[in-house]
C-alpha cells in the first residue's frame, strides 16, 4: 500500500502531465529520513516527522522543478534522474547516519496513545487510510478546473498558453504535490521497515514506480494501485525460482505497453482516462 500510494503520486505527473521522472525516488528516500534522522536525535513526535517530510519533499520539488520543468522530453528525464543521484550520494556520503549501510529506526513515530504504531495491525490501517486519502485527493484534483488544465497541457501546451493559462505553474505545483505525496510515502515506508538507506532513493527505484504506473495503466486513478500489487507479488514469486526474475518482468512489462496499452486496468475493461 506504501508503494501504491507513491506509484499513484507519480502518476498525477507521469499519466495525467506526462512528465516522465526518474527522480521520483528521491521523495521517498527524503520522507524515510524525515523518520530516521530525528529518530536518531531521540525525536519520535509523529507531527514533527510528517510535517520534516512533507515539507522537505515539496520545498525539493519546488527548487527542482524551476529547472527541470524547462526542459522536455529525455532532457527532463535525465536532469531528475541527476538530481535524485546527488540525494543519494549526499546520504551515502554522511557517515553520522549509516552512509551507503543505513539506519535503523528503533522507535517508530508517535502519535499519542490513540495511535500506536508500533502495533502492526494499526500501521497497517493507517497504510490502508492514507491510500484512500491520496486516492480521493487525486480525484478531486484530476477532476477539477487545476486538473484539466494539466491534462490540456499534455495534449496540446501551446493551446492552454493561448487560453492564457500559466502552464509553467501549473505543471510546477502539480510537480510539488506528487513530491510531497511520494514524501508522505516515505515516512510510512520508514516506519513500516524500521530501516532506511540511501537505496530508497536510488534511479532503480524510480524506475520500479515508473514499471507500476505503466504496468496498472497510466492516467487511471486505480491503475498504479493495480500495478503496486501485481509488481510486489510477481516479485515474491519470480524471485524465489530464478536469479534473474527482472528479465522475465521485462518482457512482461513490453507485453504489457502493446498488447493492453491502457494497461492492466483498461484490460480489465475499466476506462483508461477514469
Amino acid at each position: 500500500m506504501i508503494l501504491a500510494i507513491a506509484a499513484v503520486s507519480l502518476n498525477l505527473i507521469l499519466g495525467y502531465g506526462r512528465m516522465i521522472s526518474f527522480g521520483h525516488a528521491a521523495y521517498l528516500g527524503i520522507g524515510a529520513y524525515a523518520v530516521g534522522i530525528p529518530a536518531y536525535y531521540e525525536i519520535y513526535n509523529g507531527f514533527i516527522q510528517l510535517g520534516i517530510a512533507i515539507g522537505v519533499s515539496a520545498a525539493f520539488a519546488f527548487l527542482t522543478g524551476l529547472v527541470c520543468l524547462r526542459t522536455r522530453g529525455v532532457n527532463f528525464i535525465m536532469i531528475t534522474m541527476a538530481f535524485s543521484m546527488m540525494v543519494f550520494f549526499a546520504f551515502v556520503s554522511i557517515e553520522e547516519y549509516g552512509g551507503d549501510d543505513g539506519l535503523v529506526i528503533e522507535v517508530r513515530s508517535e502519535f499519542g496513545r490513540w495511535l500506536n504504531l508500533e502495533n502492526d495491525t494499526v500501521l497497517y490501517y493507517v497504510c490502508f487510510v492514507s491510500l484512500l486519502g491520496v486516492l480521493y485527493l487525486i480525484r478531486r484534483i484530476v477532476h477539477s478546473r487545476f486538473g484539466m488544465v494539466i491534462q490540456g497541457a499534455r495534449g496540446n501546451e501551446g493551446r492552454m498558453q493561448s487560453l492564457g493559462f500559466d502552464t509553467f505553474r501549473y505543471r510546477l505545483v502539480c510537480y510539488v504535490i506528487a513530491g510531497a505525496l511520494c514524501g508522505y510515502a516515505g515516512a510510512l515506508l520508514g516506519n513500516f521497515t524500521s530501516f532506511i538507506s540511501p537505496e530508497m532513493m536510488d534511479w532503480t527505484r524510480s524506475g520500479e514506480l515508473i514499471f507500476m504506473v505503466v504496468l496498472g495503466g497510466t492516467s487511471s486513478l486505480f491503475g498504479p494501485v493495480l500495478g503496486a500489487g501485481l509488481f510486489i507479488l510477481l516479485e515474491e514469486i519470480l524471485s524465489g525460482f530464478w536469479l534473474y526474475w527482472q528479465l522475465i518482468f521485462g518482457i512482461f512489462l513490453i507485453l504489457v505497453v502493446l498488447f493492453a496499452k491502457g494497461g492492466i486496468d483498461s484490460w480489465l475493461g475499466r476506462n483508461p482516462e477514469r
